[in-house]
């Protein structure tokens, strides 16, 4: 069963035929941006089914501004976290906190299933933070000296000792040393600009760069590089991976 619908550059007739299709089958956003002109605005969107269906909000048509005012702050998460350094692609390190987080956010979910509430919800896509202490190391694509957080979101009425009883149960029965650096942390990016990436990561830097002119153009980037990854690269084929690439912003 699918658990995110996501879409690219369609019109607003488009658009909502898709969200009230979508809304219809208990999804909810997990991100909207809006892009091209105001006489011809596209549309790119990301839904995801919500453990529990909450009302969905609409809006009038709105200026720029009004847009701007609604939209463009990302709410505090909480997050399930774990640091590192190195290249994704043949780093071990990463393999290990890929899957740490990964196994205590299933069994995370398991346990508030079976638990008091019975509330079940789909564990939310993989996420990560980038950034090198010499920032022409991405530049020169020389990855072995990139640091990243690896992070999975987790619902917020799932209590701390949930979690921390999860993290037990992993080292107990998969003794994954990662498990030993997770953390929860509450994470708040403020105001960000972001874009839907579809394709190898490899390709990403035309999308990167387009999403660097947006905001230079307006204010200035702070924070860290983030991106959102709503594929599985196991099965899903390279040319339709799906990556939200997301920038904070003054």
């Amino acid at each position: 069963m699918a658990i995110i619908a996501a879409w690219h550059g369609m019109t607003l007739d488009e658009h909502v035929k898709l969200r009230d299709s979508a809304a219809k089958d208990g999804f909810r956003f997990l991100s909207l941006s809006i892009h091209g002109t105001s006489a011809a605005p596209h549309y790119t969107a990301v839904m995801i089914k919500r453990p529990v269906v909450v009302a969905q909000r609409d809006w009038p048509p709105l200026t720029n501004a009004e847009f701007q005012k609604v939209f463009n702050e990302v709410p505090t998460f909480q997050f399930l976290m774990v640091d590192g350094e190195g290249d994704p692609n043949t780093s071990q390190e990463y393999a290990q906190a890929v899957e740490a987080l990964f196994s205590v956010s299933y069994i995370t979910k398991f346990m508030v299933k079976k638990g008091p509430e019975k509330l079940d919800y789909a564990v939310m896509p993989l996420e990560g933070l980038w950034w090198a202490d010499d920032m022409s190391c991405f530049v020169e694509d020389n990855k072995a000296q990139w640091k990243w957080t690896m992070m999975i979101a987790q619902p917020s009425f799932v209590a701390c000792d949930v979690i921390e009883t999860a993290m037990a149960e992993v080292r107990r029965k998969k003794k994954l040393p990662a498990v030993a650096r997770l953390r929860l942390e509450n994470f708040s990016e403020g105001r960000c600009a972001q874009v839907l990436h579809v394709g190898p990561f490899s390709d990403e830097g035309p999308t990167i760069e387009r999403l660097h002119q947006f905001i230079d153009s307006r204010t200035s980037r702070i924070g860290k590089h983030h991106e959102i990854y709503l594929s599985d690269i196991r099965r899903a084929d390279p040319k339709k991976w799906k990556t939200i690439i997301r920038h904070p912003m003054l």
